[in-house]
């Protein structure tokens, strides 16, 4: 068995993130090829990796879930006849490591007879010399088959490759796990890769891949017709599909907000709760057959009641599309707000339209992540976090202003991250005034709040800053890191009414 592992297995097998294993890579402290690790270098960067699976360990991987804003996910077996395909897979190595080894033994014996008629044909003066490497290859081979170190890590990446299968994508070179009963589809999402898809269902087609090596399983039959000669290129339906063994597929990856569609559909209200006095949580929840996608940090046309209407960012992952968060604000004299504390119920109709808007990630940038939330700007700010979350993002890094302690109204949920998280911390910043009227000494104020936080952290400016909230403060803020000199590619804005 082959010993290189993607960045993707190697960061699960010693439990780090693909970020940390990118950056011992660049500064030269482990060598990669073509994106691939071997078990031996990452042994040596990691000499105390451990296989202990601690109650710790499991109780943190919790809170992890609990914190993105998913379900949380218990790992489990793929279903009896992936796992019986995977175990022979690797049967069939042991075996093939079993038949080189008979065949050394056999070749050893050959070398032994061949070396005793090499020998009784040498004069005696040169025999010695003969009897010497004899004794040299008999002890070098009873030293090769003592029992040696066992490595760990293939352990464990043996166990991994029948729990688990990894898929690279073609021609974007993303690659993830698929783990338990998940479809290609889901295990695509769950690791943040923005693969096309519309039903989710097998109706519309829309996720259409083709295989070019490795097996696959049908998880469920769909209702949209591959031809045969489809069939016979190897097309397949991501949602209807799971991965029997390791996978190379064909399959677009959003890019930008321009691969998504825009898309209409009728959702109902699963639940609403307050968060405080002047918050509610609205979770929306989409019929199985119509699903949202989107990209972390844009935002919906909601429409309710007779011809009420808000554009609101969603406060929820891509990763789960069908279940939609929005935080709304309850704004005395605002018909949609009104409607939507005093009349919406669980199960009621609410007609979304979108997705819009390009206060999205960049997931390509190595740089570290600063988000700046002002008030309900916390709303898109908590997709973006939970999407870099996902993508294992190497530091992330949130500021939330109040206008009052009020305004931050799910602290529990940024504690939790902190705790849960290495990579991720938090501050919380109470402004004393309405962060949606900004000017004069209330200007001057937060402007030396802003200066206080950069001159407090040196490598703030060095990062990726995302700023949400009324318009006034992040119209502020924007300036602020520009004047410092960052530009304007790396300070992504958006307004929350």
């Amino acid at each position: 068995m082959s010993d290189a592992l993607s960045l993707t297995r190697a960061a699960r097998l010693i439990g780090v993130t693909r970020a940390e294993l990118q950056k011992k890579i660049q500064c030269g402290e482990m060598i990669s090829h073509d994106g691939m690790v071997t078990v031996g270098n990452l042994l040596a960067c990691y000499p105390d990796a451990q296989l202990e699976d601690t109650a710790e360990s499991r109780r943190v991987a919790q809170i992890k879930e609990r914190a993105f804003g998913k379900r949380v996910f218990e790992r489990a077996l793929p279903d009896a006849e992936v796992l019986a395909a995977r175990v022979t897979e690797l049967g069939k190595t042991l075996a093939i490591n079993q038949g080189q080894v008979k065949q050394f033994h056999a070749l050893l014996g050959k070398l032994w007879d061949k070396l005793a008629e090499v020998e009784s044909r040498l004069p005696p003066e040169s025999r010695m010399t003969m009897a010497e490497l004899k004794t040299w290859i008999k002890q070098e081979v009873e030293s090769a088959m003592e029992p040696g170190f066992i490595n760990p890590l293939e352990i464990k990446d043996s166990v991994l490759r029948i729990i688990t299968a990894q898929v690279t994508i073609l021609p974007s070179k993303h690659d993830f796990l698929v783990e338990g009963h998940d479809t290609l589809l889901e295990a695509a999402m769950r690791s943040g890769i923005p693969l096309n898809y519309g039903c989710s269902g097998g109706n519309c087609g829309l996720c259409k891949a083709r295989v070019v090596s490795g097996e696959v399983k049908k998880t469920r039959q769909h209702d949209f017709v591959i031809s045969e000669a489809e069939r016979q290129q190897g097309y397949i339906l991501l949602c209807s599909n799971t991965a029997v063994s390791d996978l190379v597929i064909e399959a677009p990856v959003a890019g930008g907000v321009q691969d998504i569609p825009f898309q209409q559909i009728s959702a109902h209200v699963k639940t609403t709760g307050l968060l405080n006095d002047d918050m509610l949580l609205l979770h929306l929840q989409t019929p199985r057959t119509q699903r949202l996608r989107f990209l972390a940090g844009q935002g919906v046309t909601l429409r309710v009641g007779q011809s009420y209407s808000a554009e609101l960012p969603i406060a929820s992952c891509p990763c789960d599309d069908r279940n939609l968060l929005f935080h709304i604000h309850r704004q005395p004299g605002n018909l949609f707000s009104d409607y939507v504390f005093d009349h919406l119920h669980h199960n009621d109709l609410v007609e979304i339209e979108g997705p819009q808007g390009e206060f999205i990630l960049h997931e390509k940038s190595p740089r570290p992540l600063y988000f700046f939330a002002f008030d309900t700007g916390f709303a898109p700010i908590k997709s973006l976090i939970e999407h870099a979350l996902s993508l294992e993002a190497e530091s992330i890094c949130l500021h939330w202003f109040g206008s009052s302690p009020q305004h931050i109204y799910l602290q529990n949920m940024a504690h939790a991250w902190q705790d849960a998280l290495d990579n991720f911390r938090h501050e919380e910043h109470i402004a004393g005034f309405d962060l949606r009227t900004v000017s004069g000494k209330r200007k001057e104020t937060l402007l030396g709040q802003l200066g206080d936080i950069v001159a407090a952290d040196a490598e703030l400016l060095q990062g990726d800053i995302y700023i949400a909230g009324p318009e006034d403060a992040v119209s502020i803020a924007e300036r602020f890191f520009l004047d410092k000199g960052l530009p304007k590619t790396r300070v992504a804005v958006a307004n929350v009414k």
